[in-house]
C-alpha cells in the first residue's frame, strides 16, 4: 500500500516560486515511525531540524516536488496552477491513499477529484483537512521538503537582488525591498509575482 502525503510552500508570498511537495511511502512504514524520524509540520521546526529529518526520511520514502513559477502563476489562478500540480504528481505516484494539507477553496478538492476521475489513472481515496501538516506525519514530511525547496531556491535570488526578506507581503523588508525596487523605475525581475495587489498597488502609487 502507498501513501502520498502533499503540502506546499510559498502559497501566500508575492516573491518567488510556489514549491508543491508529495512524500510517497510505502506499508510498513507507518505514522509511528515517520514521526521518529522527524516528520512534522516545517513551521514547528528550524531549518537545521529539517534536513536532518529530510534526509531520515529518505530512506523510508521519496520526496517529488513541482515548482509552480511566478510566471505560471501571474498567468492562471494560483488554486488552478497548485491544483494542476497536485493531479500531475498523483497521476505519476498512483498511490492507494492520499491526504493534502488544505488549499485554496472547498471546491480545490472537487476539482482534483474530477481531473484524477477523467484521466482514469489515481482512483484512490483523498483526504484534504486543515493542519493536516501538523496532524498527520505523511504531510509533515511534504510540509518539510517543501519548505526546504523554497528556502533554497531563494539564496541565489538574495545574492543577486538583495535582502528581500521573507518574500511575503507582510513583511516589513520585504514591502521596503519592493517599494526601493517601483521606485527605481525598473522592471520587475521574473521571480516576482506581478499580478498581486502588493505589486499593482505600489505601482500606482498606494
Amino acid at each position: 500500500m502507498r501513501r502520498v502525503g502533499i503540502d506546499e510552500a510559498g502559497r501566500g508570498c508575492v516573491i518567488g516560486s510556489l514549491w508543491v511537495c508529495a512524500f510517497a511511502v510505502d506499508v510498513p512504514a507507518d505514522d509511528a515511525l515517520l514521526r521518529r524520524l522527524g516528520a512534522r509540520d516545517s513551521k514547528a521546526i528550524d531549518e537545521a531540524k529539517r534536513r536532518v529529518a529530510v534526509e531520515r526520511l529518505r530512506t523510508v520514502g521519496t520526496f517529488h516536488v513541482v515548482e509552480c513559477t511566478a510566471a505560471e502563476l501571474d498567468a492562471g489562478n494560483v488554486n488552478h496552477v497548485e491544483e494542476a500540480a497536485i493531479v500531475g504528481l498523483l497521476r505519476d505516484l498512483v498511490p492507494d491513499a492520499v491526504a493534502i494539507d488544505a488549499l485554496g477553496p472547498p471546491a480545490a478538492l472537487e476539482r482534483i477529484c474530477a481531473r484524477l476521475a477523467k484521466e482514469g489513472r489515481c482512483k484512490a481515496p483523498i483526504v484534504m483537512q486543515p493542519k493536516a501538516d501538523r496532524d498527520l506525519p505523511v504531510v509533515g514530511a511534504a510540509s518539510l521538503m517543501a519548505k526546504l525547496s523554497r528556502d533554497d531556491a531563494l539564496v541565489p535570488l538574495r545574492a543577486a537582488w538583495g535582502d528581500f526578506g521573507s518574500g511575503y507581503p507582510s513583511d516589513p523588508v520585504t514591502r521596503r525591498w519592493m517599494a526601493d525596487h517601483a521606485a527605481s523605475g525598473q522592471p520587475w525581475p521574473p521571480f516576482v509575482r506581478t499580478k498581486w495587489a502588493t505589486v499593482r498597488d505600489l505601482e500606482a502609487g498606494r
